[in-house]
């Protein structure tokens, strides 16, 4: 099957994990978490984590178990960030995007609204046909099966179709189960998974990968971890 659509996540995946971003917005969902439970920081934390654990994100633990939180005002606050730390593209992504001979579009866990502020603030926005972001999957995040179909069927291509840009490996194994195939962006280049069809420790590269596949298989070759060349 010819590959047709690259979904690319977005935090920690189009820009570096060592920016320090996300761990600017965890600090603030955990802020979140302690003013609206009145709890200390150990408890919220690990609060978290069971969260995590049990529904993917904290924000769908909220929803679940905090009915009188509001979502809206949990994805303003724990976004209200400066986006001073993200380096601006220099031109390469730019590059790599527009090189690439596929649909691209933006597939986050987060708002639109910061979507379109990172987007913005590295200069590339203009590569994105589509932004599918938390409320287009009625707030069922990845790793959440729904978010990948409804990803699919809002974009009308089949999982084969479409190749996966991620940083988050949880995040890889429903679309590995829907047929995508899978690029990890991590900063450990050695680092091996099963749901992992190849390894990157940069985004440029990974695209500039995927691309030279398309130019010398036209449809999508046989990957697997174990055999996927590695940055």
């Amino acid at each position: 099957m010819t590959l047709r659509i690259a979904l690319y996540d977005l935090d920690n995946t189009l820009y570096p994990y060592s920016s320090g971003l996300m761990e600017a917005i965890n600090e603030r969902i955990c802020r979140f978490v302690e003013d609206k439970l009145q709890l200390d920081r150990a408890s919220a934390q690990a609060l978290r984590r069971s969260y995590f654990e049990r529904y993917g994100t904290t924000l769908a633990g909220l929803q679940q178990q905090h009915k009188h939180i509001q979502t809206e005002e949990y994805l303003t606050f724990v976004h209200d960030i400066a986006l001073d730390s993200i380096i601006p593209d220099d031109g390469r992504l730019h590059t790599a995007l527009l090189d690439l001979a596929l649909q691209k579009v933006i597939f986050t866990n987060s708002p639109h609204e910061h979507a379109s502020r990172v987007l913005s603030h590295l200069g590339i926005a203009m590569h994105f046909s589509h932004l599918l972001d938390i409320r287009a999957f009625d707030f069922q995040a990845k790793p959440h099966q729904r978010a990948y179909e409804i990803a699919l069927r809002t974009l009308g291509v089949q999982g084969s179709e479409c190749v996966l840009f991620e940083d988050t490996l949880i995040n890889l194994a429903p679309a590995k189960a829907l047929g995508m195939t899978t690029v990890l962006i991590h900063p450990d280049p050695a680092l091996r998974h099963q749901h992992a069809d190849w390894v990157f420790t940069d985004i440029v590269s990974a695209t500039q990968h995927i691309q030279q596949i398309i130019k010398g298989y036209g449809a999508k070759p046989p990957l697997t971890s174990s055999t996927a060349p590695l940055t």
